[in-house]
């Protein structure tokens, strides 16, 4: 298949199909007629690409997969290369995971803090939901 219908079937650009192949991650074979070709397995590697990019994985992150399918592998994470990888995106996902965890417990302290310091306690969530003695809406 040619290099726009690649595209079309990935869910991507032409542009970026090229970029892969100056990366090295794409294969660049040339017809005779000198378009771009690829093939099913082609497509494979770049659903590849774009699920561990959807899951935040950096471009060069994405080559262990790659060269695993490459070598003839059924998966881009049956080899020891690709394992690496996961495991080094699990600790900087559980880093993120705890920083943010910090952050959180800071802003609820605030928030209590904040809180607490109002004149006459907390502000009620709603204007409906604060009713004066005579049955009324404030």
């Amino acid at each position: 298949m040619r290099i726009g219908e690649l595209a079309e079937r990935a869910g991507t650009t032409t542009r970026t199909l090229r970029y892969y192949e100056s990366r090295g991650l794409l294969p660049a074979r040339r017809a005779v007629n000198g378009y771009r070709t690829y093939d099913e397995d082609d497509l494979r590697l770049l659903q590849q690409i774009r699920t561990l990019q959807d899951f935040g994985f950096d471009l060069e992150e994405t080559r262990p997969f790659v060269e695993c399918l490459r070598a003839g592998h059924p998966a881009g994470d049956s080899c020891p290369a690709s394992i690496a990888v996961y495991r080094a995106k699990l600790g900087e996902l559980d880093t993120l995971i705890e920083q943010l965890r910090s952050v959180r417990a800071q802003v609820g302290a605030q928030l209590a803090r904040a809180e607490a310091e109002l004149p006459g306690g907390p502000e009620p969530l709603c204007e409906l939901t604060h009713v004066t003695d005579g049955g009324e809406h404030e």
